[in-house]
């Protein structure tokens, strides 16, 4: 048992300046796949090391991917490790081989979440789930199903089910993205309503919005060039407010 702190302080350097220069990195296995079952920070930050085992070590991990899904809590939005959380998760959905419930549940999941997220994790958030469908077409029905969530007395989507196949997401329907077109920051809602259109074939750079912050987005608010605000106004005169109105030389408004 190690510390919390001594924990993080290991998983956040243990790909790169751990690993690579091991004899054996498969010793590292035990270690990880306990530190991935612990939760939290803690299981995010040992994805890194999972990863590098899986990809070129031939590790096999029973249940990875139930593991995966029950990683996505609100928290996810909001760690400081949100960044290296996504880019791992774009990997590993990235294979066009994963059966369709198993990424409809992701990405069900991930826009339930997204309720609650603050605007920077959404701009990122909203492409990611773009890439997925255009990776995996089959998840289409999720936004184009006939009627949609008007013809829904609920939702049939089960968020409390830890078994993705188990979760009926692709009986659902993405009425949270509906939501967010109505989101309060007009970055949002112009960016949940692409899924309105046909999606386009070339996938979206999300290594850009991984590492935005609530800073830099206010940044960007500041320093747009406001459009000019009319001060001063012409009264309106007659019926029709025009300057040779012939209807305000028998009308006049009180």
């Amino acid at each position: 048992q190690l510390p919390t702190g001594l924990y993080k302080k290991i998983l956040v350097i243990l790909h790169d300046s751990i690993l690579p220069y091991m004899n054996e990195p498969t010793l590292m296995m035990d270690f990880l796949t306990v530190a991935y079952g612990i939760g939290g920070a803690i299981s995010l930050l040992a994805l890194n090391g999972l990863f590098i085992l899986i990809h070129q070590h031939n590790l096999e991990y029973p249940d990875f991917y139930k593991k995966l899904y029950s990683l996505l809590e609100p928290s996810v939005y909001h760690v400081k490790y949100r960044a290296r959380f996504f880019h791992l998760l774009d990997l590993f959905l990235s294979s066009s081989h994963l059966p369709a419930y198993l990424v409809a549940a992701f990405i069900k999941r991930l826009s339930r979440l997204a309720l609650a997220a603050p605007p920077e994790a959404l701009l990122m958030a909203i492409p990611f789930l773009c890439n997925l469908f255009r990776r995996h077409p089959a998840c289409r029905v999720l936004v184009h199903r006939p009627h949609g969530p008007k013809d829904m007395s609920e939702d049939p989507y089960i968020m409390e089910e830890e078994e993705p196949s188990e979760s009926r997401a692709l009986q659902s329907c993405l009425w949270e993205i509906q939501s967010l077109q109505n989101h309060y920051h007009p970055d949002v809602a112009k960016a949940a309503a692409v899924l309105n259109q046909s999606l386009s074939e070339m996938e979206d750079d999300i290594s850009g919005l991984l590492e935005l912050s609530a800073y830099e987005l206010f940044e960007k608010e500041v320093k747009k060039k406001a459009a000019e605000v009319p001060l001063e106004f012409e009264q309106v005169r007659g019926l029709f407010g025009k300057k040779n109105d012939i209807f305000a030389e028998h009308f006049t408004l009180d």
